[in-house]
């Protein structure tokens, strides 16, 4: 009856179980969670869903549709391959807070109203930051803080715009349907969706914290978060025309920062958000193809990022290293691992025959169809981009460039970090050459062909200028060198200016309160001097004030000095 519940409860079980399992037995249960919760996927049937009373609400802690299980299908895969991915890894913290994340994230897409997808969306926040804080260091401290903060304000304007439309009149209730910016409360909801969407702006939290968490942390992080909220803005605001604009934001600020980054791991953090702008813009413009392009680039962006993913913390795992002006030549002593970096490359690129290419060109399509022609252009642009960031400079600075001072202790990762990552390169080679067997689980049934002559020499095109324009770069001199230097981004405005202001408030309010504090102290020894130089005062005060009473100025006093110092 339990199970029944929700598909995600073996992967919640499973986290509990980890904490306390040892060895083999931990290694089974990770393994164990995601395949046993795939099964139970395979018994549920679209069109069901399951309700509960709760506290006089109504819940809807199970809807099956076709959307959903397409998220489900892409989560318990990935959590598979985390898993694998983390097996070497001895720290039960992480272990946990995987596998949490991993059910958080697969029982928000089941939720079919709104109050179970704000539980799944809190406790989606708080598991995955753990991943952060694993690492260890002020660093991943001070990112983990910051990024929990953002997740949990994400979650409080998601409670704030449910409970707004859940009580306006007319309303639908908790349902967790179509929304749109017209309901009430359906801004902030909006804007809950757009933080972990990584709206421009409100996207720092990614660039902060990711780079930072363990190397196997990172591989959860990017397959979960941003897709939950891709799911959310497909379930409740497609078709809202505001949100091709943000999107084709999203597809090009990124490559910008990923050009001149020097962190790579950073580098991929930028290179989600431009794909996640893709599909965004599909999202917006809500047809069957752009809706369909969305998801299906949402399924595969989670295998060829991950797959980037790994191959960077197998570099991180091996070197300690993750600069690209520190890094090169490692293909010499990891060539599995490059090689496997490269189908990534190829993947995220679009390339013809790789995952990429069929689910990426369908979104294009539906821009174009919908005559959104600056908007098409756009794409163009943030698709040769990406190829320059992650096509190419990822393998390139990694491994190949100049040999670094790391290959000469340089080695292949773990077997079963490599094990994942050729799992994650054999999906996006076989989604890329039998595209329809992802299609054959998208929301909407359609008829489209990415491989027609059109699609194909288009992309090719795209793809050997945005070649020759790299070479062309990199050999003149232009293309920015990789420097240890700190990029500023939109964080720069709190955690720069506004802290410096908030610092300087401090110490101005600081020698105010010191300078009325002396002045204070000062008054009140002028009236004890006058007190003393008066003998029908002092003998008044002598005779009046009895131990009682000088124990409540006592106290008074010392109350004023706490009020005083604490401001």
């Amino acid at each position: 009856m339990m199970i029944e519940l929700t598909p995600a409860l073996p992967l919640l079980l499973g986290g509990l179980l980890v904490a306390v399992c040892r060895g083999r037995l931990r290694a089974l249960v990770m393994l164990l969670a995601p395949l046993l919760g795939g099964l139970l996927l395979g018994s549920l049937e679209p069109g069901s869903e399951q309700t509960m009373q709760l506290l006089g609400f109504e819940l809807v802690p199970v809807r099956v549709d076709r959307l959903s299980l397409l998220f489900g299908y892409l989560f318990h895969l990935a959590a598979f391959i985390g898993v694998i991915y983390a097996l070497h890894v001895k720290d039960p913290l992480q272990d946990v807070a995987a596998l949490i994340y991993a059910g958080s994230a697969v029982g928000a897409v089941f939720a079919g109203d709104l109050i179970t997808l704000f539980v799944f969306w809190e406790l989606l926040a708080i598991s995955s930051s753990f991943l952060i804080f694993a690492r260890g260091g002020q660093l991943a401290l001070s990112s983990g803080l910051r990024y929990l903060f953002m997740q949990v304000g994400s979650g409080v304007l998601l409670l704030a715009g449910v409970i707004i439309f859940a009580r306006a009149p007319g309303s639908s209730g908790y349902s967790f349907d179509y929304i749109g910016l017209d309901a009430p409360g359906g801004w902030l909801i909006f804007l809950a969706f757009g933080i972990k969407s990584a709206f421009p702006l409100l996207h720092t939290w990614l660039t902060d914290a990711y780079p930072e968490a363990t190397p196997s942390g990172t591989v959860f992080l990017s397959a979960f978060t941003t897709k939950v909220a891709i799911y959310a803005l497909a379930r409740g605001f497609a078709g809202t025309e505001l949100l091709i604009y943000i999107g084709a934001i999203m597809a090009c600020f990124p490559i910008f920062y990923a050009v001149i980054e020097n962190d790579l791991r950073r580098v991929l953090a930028y290179s989600l958000i431009n794909q996640l702008g893709f599909m965004v813009v599909g999202i917006g413009v809500g047809t069957e193809l752009a809706v369909n392009g969305a998801v299906a680039h949402a399924f595969n962006d989670v295998l060829f990022k991950g797959l980037l993913m790994m191959s960077m913390g197998a570099v991180l795992q091996v070197t300690g290293e993750i600069r690209g002006s520190e890094l090169g030549g490692l293909y010499k002593k990891m060539p599995k691992t490059a090689m496997l970096c490269m189908v990534g490359a190829a993947s995220i690129s679009a390339f013809p025959l790789f995952s990429g290419f069929v689910s990426k060109s369908m979104v294009v399509a539906a821009v174009l169809d919908e005559g959104y022609q600056l908007v098409w252009l756009a794409l163009l642009f943030a698709a040769a981009g990406v190829f320059h960031h992650a096509g190419i400079k990822i393998p390139f600075f990694a491994f190949f460039h100049h040999d670094s001072r790391y290959v000469a202790s340089a080695h292949e990762p773990p077997t079963n970090m490599l094990l994942a990552m050729a799992l994650a390169a054999l999906l996006c080679i076989g989604i890329g050459c039998f595209p329809q067997l992802l299609y054959g689980l998208l929301p909407y049934p359609m008829q489209y062909s990415p491989y027609d002559m059109s699609h194909v020499l288009a992309q090719t095109q795209l793809l050997a200028f945005s070649a020759l324009a790299f070479t062309w770069l990199k050999l003149s001199g232009i293309y920015p060198d990789e420097m240890k230097s700190v990029n500023l981004d939109a964080d720069w405005f709190y955690r720069g200016f506004l802290y410096e202001r908030w610092n300087a408030l401090v110490v101005v309010v600081h020698k105010r309160s010191q300078l009325l504090w002396q002045g204070l102290c000062q008054l009140f020894s002028l009236v004890l001097r006058k007190l003393k130089s008066n003998n029908y005062v002092q003998a008044v005060s002598v005779s009046f004030y009895t131990t009682g009473t000088m124990i409540l100025w006592l106290l008074s006093m010392l109350a004023l000095t706490l009020i005083l110092y604490y401001l």
